[in-house]
């Protein structure tokens, strides 16, 4: 049976953790709360425990509770339209646990803001996850194109999120998702049955790959069962939860639009400021021998710069869109490609055809213009 971690405190990686999905759904919900195109919000969270630790720290549903309100309640006091959160916890002694909770943090936080009704809806559900995820009012729901979704699947190991799974959520419109999920694990029994028979480990190269990327080649490995011709984004952020065994663990987040995208990019960098994917040295910017740890480079942002500055002068980069879209799927914020064509241009290289606005980075909304090598452009 798997360890409850809900009956111990919560240690610094599961905090990481929880904090990153929260400030990921803190992002996205504005989004979906204002497009006019959106009918109903649905927000899922389909291993939600019981809803604090034994220190009654917030687990991911009070989390979301929490960050729906957004700064001074300007989320839930402007709510455009229904949003709708459904718990589900498989544990019915855990579920009895979260049902508890979630209502008192309801009424605490009705007393305090001298509320009446919450203007958000619930509901708490006690299903196992193969079970609840392919009921057909849940499907319903999760293959609606009017209703916006935000899927939150913190499992425990990996066997949760298959190959079929995963094809599933990046199938449905207009929905998010971010999964936890145990790569170190899948590494150390990737020819055991009970793996094989969720992931295909053939498919995955972990030889002369070091133990802190592990969940780099986790993440590729699902980037590659996306279909070439489809459009989706997907990136990851690597914990290391243990110092001593060395164990790695992840996030892995999918949407189907750039905006979606862009904003976990911005949580994740904010978090890790030299390669906007995990709690450790990845890239090894620091030197090794440096006594205060100084900067070798920024190693992740140097090699995309370089990228991008040749898939340019290549013309193999024609226009701000495709180099925007070509930024994010490569794990860098969009502004990095804003940076690239302003100096390009500085250094006469390369001349922008059409709208210009150096500070856009919102690809969804960024005037498209086209860029045309100068003849000194090599």
């Amino acid at each position: 049976m798997a360890k409850n971690i809900n009956k111990y405190a919560f240690d610094d990686a599961t905090k990481l953790k929880l904090g990153i999905f929260g400030e990921c759904f803190e992002e996205w919900l504005p989004v979906f709360n204002n497009d006019i195109f959106t009918k109903k919000v649905y927000v899922f969270d389909f291993f939600a425990g019981s809803g604090t630790d034994i220190e009654n720290n917030l687990g991911s549903p009070l989390i979301l509770l929490d960050k729906a309100k957004g700064k001074d309640r300007k989320y839930c006091l402007k709510a455009q339209k229904e949003i709708i959160f459904i718990f589900n916890e498989a544990l019915p002694d855990k579920s009895l646990e979260l049902k508890e909770n979630v209502d008192n943090f309801i009424a605490q936080c009705k007393i305090k803001n001298n509320c009446g009704n919450c203007v958000y809806d619930y509901r708490i559900e006690n299903f196992d996850f193969k079970d609840i995820f392919s009921d057909s009012k849940i499907n319903t729901i999760l293959t609606n194109k009017e209703f916006g979704k935000f899927i939150l699947l913190d499992q425990y190991g990996f066997k949760e999120i298959h190959d079929d799974i995963f094809r599933q959520l990046i199938s449905f419109p207009k929905t998010d998702f971010i999964f936890f999920i145990s790569s170190s694990f899948i590494k150390r029994f990737s020819e055991h049955p009970n793996t094989t028979k969720y992931i295909d480990t053939s498919k995955i190269k972990f030889e002369d790959r070091k133990p802190n990327e592990i969940h780099r080649v986790i993440a590729n490995y699902f980037r590659d069962l996306i279909p070439a011709e489809k459009e989706y984004y997907l990136h990851h952020f690597s914990i290391k939860k243990d110092e001593k065994k060395g164990n790695y663990y992840g996030l892995i987040f999918g949407s189907n639009h750039t905006l979606g995208m862009e904003k976990f990019l911005k949580v994740c960098w904010k978090y890790d400021k030299f390669s906007g994917e995990a709690n450790y040295n990845i890239d090894n910017n620091f030197a090794s021998n440096s006594l205060f740890g100084a900067l070798n480079e920024n190693i992740k942002k140097d090699t995309i710069k370089r990228e991008i500055v040749k898939l340019i002068l290549a013309g193999e980069i024609k226009d701000n869109i495709a180099g925007l879209k070509y930024t994010i799927r490569n794990g860098c914020e969009p502004k990095l490609f804003t940076e690239i064509v302003n100096e390009l241009e500085q250094n006469k290289k390369i001349e922008r055809i059409g709208e210009v606005n150096n500070s856009s980075t919102n690809i969804h909304k960024a005037k498209p213009y086209q860029i045309k090598i100068l003849s000194n452009g090599t």
